[in-house]
């Protein structure tokens, strides 16, 4: 396979699969970075599943190459039971799936590796975030800054009527992943370093939400505090490269 620019996590999984067949492949939860990863692979098929509308229309357009007639992209929830019904699939990847489904099927976390469970013949990556929001207040000022912006984003989508993505730590996923009938194989931590495009991306998201508050003094100090944080955070970045702060996972697993 030609070397190619993704993520350290998707590469992970392309040595972990080594020369396996990719065969007939599920985006559980799509996105623009896995539709491009899963869209290079010298897969059979793909399908890819997203809740949302406009994620839909955005991972159709970030494929870089030409979607063939099998490949298909699905407006769907994984708690409507006929989604795929009686479909399966060779691999099938799970990329920050758990966090995301918290605005489309929320309590449904329990149950989504049971519900994927018969879709996959033979190998399930999962990826995810150990959760840092709901976390003691740190001590360190890099770790304490980054746990004041998720607090701060996740506030604002709460005020403005929406859902906060929901992390699960890795050790909760290879415990419901045995529970659905999965075998776990390797789980991998990978330490992560926050740029400004992530500081900036997350105080932005922020903005819709607070121009529709009807209380506009707090929508003012809501942003005024938005602004601290990216600057206070902005200036490590340029000072120390990145903020550097949690980690993301992998785990591999396959059905029993």
């Amino acid at each position: 396979m030609t070397e190619r620019k993704h993520s350290a996590l998707f590469r992970y999984i392309e040595r972990l699969h080594g020369e396996r067949p990719w065969g007939a492949v599920l985006d559980a939860g799509t996105g623009v970075n896995s539709i491009r990863w899963i869209a290079g692979l010298p897969t059979d098929r793909w399908t890819a599943v997203t809740g949302s509308a406009g994620e839909a229309a955005r991972v159709r357009n970030a494929i870089t190459v030409e979607q063939r007639p099998q490949d298909r992209i699905l407006l769907g929830n994984w708690a409507d039971a006929q989604l795929l019904k009686d479909e399966i699939y060779d691999t099938a990847l799970a990329d920050y799936l758990l966090g995301a489904i918290e605005g489309f099927a929320p309590f449904f976390q329990p149950y989504l590796f049971s519900r994927l469970r018969p879709l996959v013949r033979s190998a399930f990556y999962v990826t995810g975030l150990e959760p840092y929001v709901p976390a003691a207040r740190p001590e360190n000022r890099v770790e304490r800054l980054v746990w004041e912006i998720g607090r701060f984003r996740d506030a604002c989508i709460l005020l403005s009527g929406g859902r906060p993505y929901r992390e699960y730590p890795s050790p909760w996923v290879t415990d419901h992943l045995h529970r659905a009938g999965f075998v776990v194989r390797k789980v991998k931590r990978f330490a992560i370093r926050h740029r400004a495009r992530f500081v900036n991306a997350q105080i932005d998201m922020c903005a819709p939400g607070l121009k529709s508050l009807n209380d506009r003094a707090l929508a003012q100090a809501l942003s005024e505090r938005g602004e601290a944080l990216r600057a206070e955070a902005l200036e490590i970045i340029s000072a120390e490269g990145a903020l550097r702060c949690g980690r993301n996972y992998v785990v591999a697993a396959e059905p029993e």
